[in-house]
């Protein structure tokens, strides 16, 4: 702030010191900032360069070996700097499959296989090989990379000696740009080579993208008394709004499932978990969600949909896909708060999912997140836009235990500094109700901020 002209002073000397103060300012600055104790930088993240590690970043866990898969990475050159792009999963005979996928329009030519061949008949019941690629999205590429998904799956076939059927692929990166086959096809050896059955960090690595940090999960359970493993990896970061987002999800477990158990199984919880979640409310091109089941645990195999022995894992299997899905969201691009928002008293549960996930997609919600403003009346917009069925003289909303409107009008007892201390938390809870019926839904999402704006505007360098 400049000082008032000293008693005395002329207006003409005030304004000539005030013209040096601005002149000489940023030199000012420039000096303070070459004195001033360096601020740590924050680490940079393992996949693209120029990345740092989201705020929100979880560690990722011990997962042990699951009986009847084994692991490989490669650099097969997708990416121009230095980095695994190449993930290999090699399955034991009879290990049973199944998927859900993008209902994106434009469908990846990777997705367009696995569910061609899950789908026909028999599919699901011997896959052998999974191959997941990052740096190419292989979408919108028509029937030249529908050939170069079919040549992959024929090489990796010959290697594992199964049938092209049999291998599940998936790729992730750039919309637009044809699949190299030629680069996968020259690191097969090395992946044979290399299996490893202690390898899920690097696979999580491996398929990461605009990723800050690899994602997974790991739990166990019981079926008749015996111990059965479930793992996951997934990736994403940008481009989440998942109608089953750019989200790959791969879970193994050596439970022995008949591939009608697990569609079942997965297309329940996924509506729950990755369907559950939003960064920027865009829907990619190549989501999946492939689960495996080895059946190497030695438990019994369950073929009814229903059975009453496969309740334990069903929690397990919801535990570990929810726990992937919140880490999609903790490496939203950019993202700086880890935010659930709950609808409650709505007409129907579609309803509910409706309005959070309208409160969750709202650029202007997520904004004043992003600047820690308790900014409610926002909120209000959002629930009102979606002409979803909503008792205006019954709204209230809570940000965490800090009442922001009751009875569809600011509560009397609204203590705006107890609700900015609130929201410098980096994880936040917003509840709605909207006082129409019984039913309620759970979305999570993120804050929206200028970093996502770079990390977008930068993608494709």
């Amino acid at each position: 702030m400049s000082r008032p002209p000293a008693p005395g002073r002329s207006s003409t000397g005030h304004k000539i010191e005030q013209a040096l103060e601005k002149a000489l300012d940023p030199l000012t600055t420039a000096l303070k900032r070459a004195t001033s104790p360096a601020t740590p930088a924050a680490p940079a993240a393992p996949g693209k360069p120029g990345l740092q590690v989201s705020p929100l970043a979880v560690p990722f866990p011990a997962i042990p070996p699951i009986a009847g898969v084994e692991i490989a990475t490669a650099r097969a050159g997708f990416y121009k700097h230095e980095r695994d792009d190449l993930v290999v999963f090699s399955f034991a005979r009879g290990t049973t499959c199944a998927g859900v996928f993008t209902r994106h329009k434009v469908g990846s030519a990777p997705v367009d296989w696995c569910r061609r061949h899950l789908d026909a008949e028999g599919g699901g019941s011997d896959v052998r090989a999974l191959v997941v690629n990052a740096g190419c999205a292989n979408a919108f590429t028509g029937k030249a990379g529908a050939d170069a998904a079919r040549r992959t799956a024929s090489e990796v076939a010959k290697r594992f000696g199964c049938r092209q059927r049999d291998v599940m692929l998936a790729s992730t990166g750039v919309i637009g740009v044809v699949l190299d086959d030629r680069k996968i096809a020259a690191r097969l050896h090395d992946i044979e080579a290399g299996l490893d059955p202690d390898a899920w960090l690097r696979a999580g690595q491996g398929i990461m993208t605009t990723d800050t940090f690899p994602k997974g999960s790991f739990a166990e359970c019981e079926i008749e008394g015996h111990t059965v493993r479930i793992a996951g990896i997934a990736k994403g970061s940008g481009m989440i709004a998942p109608d089953m987002a750019t989200m790959l999800a791969f879970i193994v477990t050596d439970a022995c499932i008949h591939p009608n158990v697990l569609r079942a199984m997965l297309g329940l919880h996924v509506r729950t978990t990755f369907n559950s979640v939003t960064v920027d409310g865009d829907t990619s091109t190549n989501d999946t969600c492939l689960i495996f089941a080895t059946g190497a645990s030695g438990a019994p195999r369950v073929g009814r949909v229903g059975d009453r022995r496969l309740q334990d894992f069903s929690r397990a299997l919801d535990k570990v896909m929810l726990d992937l899905a919140h880490q999609l969201v903790r490496d939203g691009e950019g993202a700086t708060k880890f935010v659930k928002i709950t609808v409650d008293g709505a007409a129907s549960p579609a309803s509910a999912r409706k309005l959070a996930k309208s409160i969750a997609d709202s650029p202007l919600v997520k904004t004043a997140l992003a600047g820690e403003d308790a900014n409610w009346g926002r909120v209000v917009m959002a629930v009102g836009k979606t002409e979803e069925p909503v008792d205006r003289d019954r709204l209230a909303i809570r940000f965490g235990p800090h009442v922001a409107a009751i009875e569809g009008a600011p509560s009397p007892h609204y203590d705006e500094a107890a609700m900015s201390a609130y929201m410098k938390n980096a994880e936040i809870d917003i509840t709605v109700d909207v006082g129409s019926g019984r039913a309620s839904a759970t979305v999570w999402t993120c804050d929206l901020t200028k970093r996502y704006v770079e990390i977008n505007g930068d993608y494709r360098s």
